[in-house]
């Protein structure tokens, strides 16, 4: 074997790489099993003690902290932590109408509502929609008249053509996107999420969120769909504030104190002067975090400063003074939340000026504490109105620009309307009358200080340039943030699916279940059927299994219920090289090789038929990623990690242990007496019986399309044609049709349908009840229906998840879905028509994959109803199809490579008639072993995550499990038939 010594360079890298990755979930777990033990079942407890753990080191020799080791470890998805998905639009309707000054021209308006009713169709560029409407309607006047401004004249002319007027739209539009991302990403983390989720839908004006472990869905709501509101505010210098801080202290501490037991007699004074205790502060500053450095003492005489340090500098003369500017304080981010309760105490309240208003900055500093905890500054705004509003509001903005000034450093370039640059005129003139106190100007959004840059003179023409120690990725985001309240583009929640913790627990633990099951069914498969040789392939297996968790892991990948199905089948398939190589070598030692020969004989003639089937299931898991998304996306990840991981540890990491034991002299077995002579001498007429085939799958389809006329279409789930789904857990086993009745009384005018979800006493409700409402209430109304209708059976539920899918995603989603299965069909007859040199291949690969595709949907019609479980047709449904496209396409390119290697053997290629069938009929049956072998391996595996994977997946497998049973049954019966067929010479 060649290049063994890189070979095992590379196993042993990639080995140390996947156990430094998973040892992050090992050091993270100890300290949470630590922080259990501690609380003894009180939550507030557990959390205030991983809170106290984040910046103490707890990984060994590296020091890492466990805020850093609970960034690495495996991430959860939704489906098995519990948490919210959501998906964000951003109203394009509403910010065309805003450019245009809310015209009230009829036209202009009809314009719009048509391109939103074509965008909620399937349409996909709104402004390009609105265009060709608006010329239709009115085909003599510009657009330009709605949108050309004295505030805009630089972006678009007042005599601008309708196409430059569309491109100034499709410009603003995606500057609309890009600054809603930032603004919700920046509430999302404010939020205090846990590893959030932020991703743009490329190609479409939608933002796509995960929250995992957030259940407060009302709050999510009102945080994500709350309008930015940009606001300039003047900022009181450290100078001024620092004797309120020193009042706040001092009060705490005496306030605090009343409510402890008599501290000792040795306790800190707390009346010491203002030097002093400047001194002592600025020897605090640059010391590790805040809670777990200060001395118990220090939290007691001074509780404030304990948490928080007043920014100073020293002196030439060794003095400490506090340092100039609008920064009022430096605090951990642990600490920030202890800050905000010690401002709200009624007796701080009470001592805080009616002007102040403390605002922490957005983002952290560059610099963290000793113990690695990033540090927020906290400002002073100064509320100068009477009525407290701001000195001046995003309104005022006509555009800002990333920019870079004359020694080439980023900067921000700021454009003020007609009235805004006469009232920033006065702000600046005061802010800058003091040439030895240069006062400063937030630059606040949601309640948080993006940057506040001192104001250096009176700027009249209402062009400014804000400058700073800025990166590019800062100025431009400043920039977005600017423009951000100069014309609002509303976000709406279109799509959301929220999972609660009991049932995120139930699917891990399911998950798991099936996982393990399945793992030990494919290993003492392996070990009973080929001997020896099969303990060979479990060990390379359970590699395989490592090397799939490290690197998702070390990729950051989200690991999902379908994930885990995704896995476990990949494990199954992985079990195919195995089996290819292993039949292969069975056939070399009946011809009397030596089993050395055999097994390099083996590896050699197998190699072929691995890479093939390998290469048809990559290009299909590559397709589902680029059009799924959320848990078809996590079933195509480890789909793609896995067959690269399996092509790597069955062929390579197996033909080194072979290696090693045939240097060691070991006895190596291929079977038993009971498996070494299976499927021998077998001669079935596959080709013969071709027609008898052809009209069972004609019978099924047909079948099928009565089901599908009878039961008015197919079962579609949400995600194909939009709605809302409610898994709802109920005390006792429920009637679907009882609950179904008192929900039609609460949901009127609308479809709505009541199943089983695994249990009786597990339903899962779905409604288009208010599902074209985009009122932000819309979603409240439609729960307090729900609750109602509920309420009704007076038996207790627990609404466990719910899901939204508005009608413009459904509608895109069946778009990707039907790009997907055509596309994929497209790629795989293009890849047998190249590695085949022959076109009628490639029309039986693709003809037996679309004779699959209508089998899989002809048995979903026929058994919706008449299982126990939901068979819609979802995303889900989509995945499974591919999957099962990858099924045959595996099946057959093993049978058509068998098949070529006999013709080239027979020295016949042209062969024809009756005796070419002969031997495509041999080279059939000499792969029957190996067809039988992997699909049995794999139908059991889907078998168990059938039984034990939950409800949740349970249609999407027994997709899978039928879908396994007809890719055997095409690749024989159909594919290879269909090949003779449209050949010439028949």
């Amino acid at each position: 074997m060649q290049g063994k010594g890189f070979i095992k360079f590379m196993a042993i890298l990639l080995g140390i790489v996947c156990v430094y990755s998973l040892s992050f979930n090992f050091v993270t777990s100890k300290v949470e099993k630590d922080a259990k033990a501690y609380a003894k079942g009180n939550v507030d407890k557990e959390k205030a003690y991983l809170d106290s753990m984040a910046t103490v080191p707890v990984y060994p020799v590296f020091g890492f902290n466990y805020q850093f080791c609970k960034e690495k470890e495996i991430n959860l998805g939704l489906d098995l932590k519990g948490g919210m998905n959501v998906t964000m639009e951003i109203s394009l309707s509403e910010l065309v109408k805003s450019l245009a000054g809310n015209t009230d021209d009829a036209n202009f308006n009809k314009a719009l509502s048509a391109a939103q009713t074509q965008l909620n169709a399937g349409g996909k560029d709104f402004i390009a929609l609105f265009v060709d409407e608006f010329e239709k309607l009115s085909p003599n006047v510009k657009l330009a008249d709605f949108f050309s401004n004295q505030d805009n004249a630089k972006l678009l002319k007042a005599n601008a053509s309708n196409s430059e007027v569309k491109s100034y739209l499709s410009k603003e539009a995606t500057s609309a996107i890009d600054r809603s991302f930032i603004i919700i990403r920046s509430r999302i983390d404010g939020f205090g999420v846990v590893s959030p989720n932020m991703q743009k839908q490329e190609g479409t004006n939608r933002i796509l969120i995960e929250m995992p472990g957030v259940q407060d869905k009302e709050r999510v709501h009102k945080l994500l769909q709350g309008s930015a509101e940009l606001q300039f505010w003047q900022v009181y210098n450290n100078e001024e504030v620092y004797s309120i801080m020193e009042n706040i202290n001092k009060t705490l501490a005496s306030t605090l104190k009343s409510t402890e037991p008599a501290a000792p007699a040795t306790a800190t004074d707390t009346t010491a002067k203002s030097e002093s205790k400047l001194a002592g502060l600025a020897k605090n500053k640059d010391t590790k975090d805040s809670a777990a450095t200060k001395t118990n003492e220090l939290s007691k005489s001074n509780p404030l400063f304990a948490v928080l340090n007043v920014p100073t500098y020293q002196e030439q003369n060794g003095q400490t003074s506090l340092r100039p500017g609008p920064v009022v304080g430096w605090v951990a981010q642990k600490d920030t939340a202890k800050v905000n309760s010690y401002f709200k105490r009624p007796e701080i309240a009470s001592i805080i000026p009616q002007s102040f208003k403390f605002m922490w900055s957005v983002k952290p500093m560059d610099v963290t504490t000793t113990g690695g905890a990033k540090v927020f500054e906290l400002y002073a705004i100064k509320a100068t109105a009477m009525d407290g509003k701001p000195d001046l509001g995003g309104d005022a903005i006509s555009d800002a620009r990333h920019d870079y000034d004359q020694k080439g450093r980023p900067e921000v370039t700021m454009y003020m309307t007609g009235d805004g640059a006469a009232k920033w005129k006065k702000i600046t003139a005061e802010a800058s009358a003091d040439p030895n106190n240069k006062k400063s100007i937030a630059i606040v959004l949601d309640n948080t200080v993006y940057s506040a840059p001192t104001v250096q003179n009176e700027i009249p023409n209402g062009i400014s340039s804000i400058t700073g120690n800025f990166t590019v990725n800062d100025t431009q985001d400043l920039a977005n943030i600017l423009k951000a309240g100069k014309l609002p583009a509303p976000a709406r929640i279109v799509g959301e699916f929220v999972v609660g913790p009991s049932l995120g627990q139930a699917a891990i633990d399911n998950g798991l279940l099936s996982f393990v099951l399945a793992f030990i069914v494919i290993l003492v498969f392996m070990a009973l059927y080929y001997n020896k040789a099969g303990w060979v392939a479990n060990l390379a297996l359970v590699i395989n299994l490592f090397f799939i968790m490290g690197i998702l892991v070390s990729l950051g990948a989200v690991l999902t219920l379908p994930g885990i199905a995704g896995i476990v089948l990949v494990i199954g398939l992985s079990v195919d090289a195995n089996i290819l190589i292993f039949e292969r070598v069975r056939e070399e030692l009946t011809l009397g090789k030596p089993t050395p020969v055999a097994i390099k004989e083996g590896f050699k003639h197998a190699m072929s038929s691995i890479i093939d089937s390998n290469v048809t299931v990559l290009v299909l898991g590559v397709i589902l990623f680029i059009f799924g998304t959320g848990p078809v996306q996590g079933f195509a990840t480890t789909l793609c990690i896995g067959i690269l991981s399996s092509l790597f540890c069955a062929v390579l990491i197996s033909r080194l242990v072979f290696e090693w034991l045939l240097e060691k002299k070991s006895n190596i077995t291929f079977g038993n007496k009971h498996t070494i002579h299976a499927f021998k001498n077998i001669a079935f007429n596959f080709v013969g019986h071709r027609k008898v085939y052809y009209a069972i799958s004609t019978a099924i389809i047909v079948l099928g399309f009565i089901f599908y006329f009878k039961n008015g279409g197919l079962n579609l789930g949400i995600d194909f044609k939009g709605g809302r789904t409610y898994i709802v857990h109920f005390d006792k086993g429920m009637q679907t049709e009882d609950v179904k009745s008192k929900l039609a009384e609460v949901f009127p005018e609308s479809e709505t349908i009541v199943k089983t979800a695994g249990a009786d006493n597990e339903l899962k409700i779905t409604t288009t009840y208010h599902i074209t409402d985009q009122n932000t209430g819309a979603d409240k109304l439609v729960e307090k229906a729900l609750k109602d209708g509920l309420a009704k059976t007076g038996v207790k539920y627990t609404i466990e998840s719910n899901e939204k899918v508005g009608p413009i995603i459904a509608s895109d989603i069946v778009t990707r879905a039907y790009g997907s299965i055509l596309f994929s069909c497209l790629v795989m007859f293009i890849y047998i028509v190249i590695r085949f040199k022959k076109l009628n291949y490639g029309l039986g690969a693709v003809i037996a994959l679309f004779h699959d595709v209508l089998l899989v949907l002809s048995f979903y019609t026929i058994l919706d109803g008449v299982l126990p479980f939901s068979l819609e047709i979802g995303q889900d449904f989509i995945a499974a199809i591919l999957t099962v496209m990858g099924y045959t396409m595996t099946e057959t390119v093993v049978v058509f490579d068998r098949i070529r290697e006999r013709l080239a053997e027979s020295g016949k290629e042209d062969l024809h008639g009756e005796e070419r069938n002969k031997l495509i009929n041999f080279a059939l049956n000499s792969t029957l072993s190996r067809t039988i072998l992997t699909s049995l391996t794999v139908f059991f595996v889907l078998l168990v995550i059938f039984i034990f994977g939950g409800a949740s997946i349970r249609g999407f497998i027994f997709a899978l499990l039928i879908g396994r049973i007809i890719g055997t049954y095409s690749s024989l019966c159909i594919s290879t038939p269909i090949v003779i067929d449209l050949g010439k010479n028949k």
